[in-house]
């Protein structure tokens, strides 16, 4: 199985195609390269961050952040899905394309805090939804990506948004709010960001 390095390397373009003049590891994963969810996970992440970014230009943030992940991953024991999760909250709120969670995307309704109700949340809209927009959505017949979500899915939003890579090295989400996350980001990063039927999960599944 294949180890994954952070390494500083000289590259020399010729024409169309690069070559390496040398290389040196700053820093090695080794520990991924020998846990087969671990590697799976990684083969996954690394794959999406390569479809999130647009090919030639520098994003010091996204790599800096990678880093963090490889480094997270390393250290944690099981349930890597929510680590996972984690990353792709911070990759977009870096990328901008961060889910509204505080106002209505439609009319710019605050959302309410001592709602007892479940939250809205339009795919297609961008974010948190009031019900007087979702209604009129269904009414127009344009069938928007509209989830029902209760309000702890929006807190773990907001506080993987917030928190530092290294806090999700032991955190972790119960199967349900999981699964429901997950469904929800990968929605959202299709329909935002174009990025579906990656050849990593085929074998890997948050």
């Amino acid at each position: 199985m294949k180890a994954f390095a952070y390494g500083k390397y000289e590259l020399f373009k010729n024409r169309e195609n690069y070559n390496l003049n040398s290389g040196q590891v700053l820093k090695s994963f080794y520990g991924i390269g020998e846990d087969l969810d671990k590697y799976m996970a990684a083969s996954y992440v690394l794959e999406l961050t390569d479809k999130m970014l647009p090919e030639g230009m520098p994003q010091p943030k996204i790599f800096n952040l990678l880093v963090e992940f490889m480094e997270a991953l390393q250290k944690r024991e099981k349930k890597h899905g929510t680590l996972i999760l984690a990353y792709m909250v911070k990759a977009m709120d870096i990328l901008g394309t961060m889910p509204e969670l505080d106002v209505c995307t439609c009319c710019g309704q605050k959302r309410p805090a001592d709602a007892r109700d479940k939250v809205l949340f339009s795919v297609q809209e961008g974010g948190f939804i009031c019900g007087e927009c979702a209604a009129e959505c269904v009414n127009t017949n344009e069938r928007p990506l509209i989830y029902k979500l209760d309000f702890g899915i929006i807190d773990i939003l907001k506080y993987f948004q917030k928190q530092p890579v290294q806090s999700f090295e032991k955190i972790a989400l119960d199967d349900d709010k999981q699964q429901e996350l997950q469904g929800l980001m990968k929605e959202y990063i299709s329909y935002h960001l174009d990025i579906k039927g990656l050849k990593s999960e085929s074998f890997f599944q948050l």
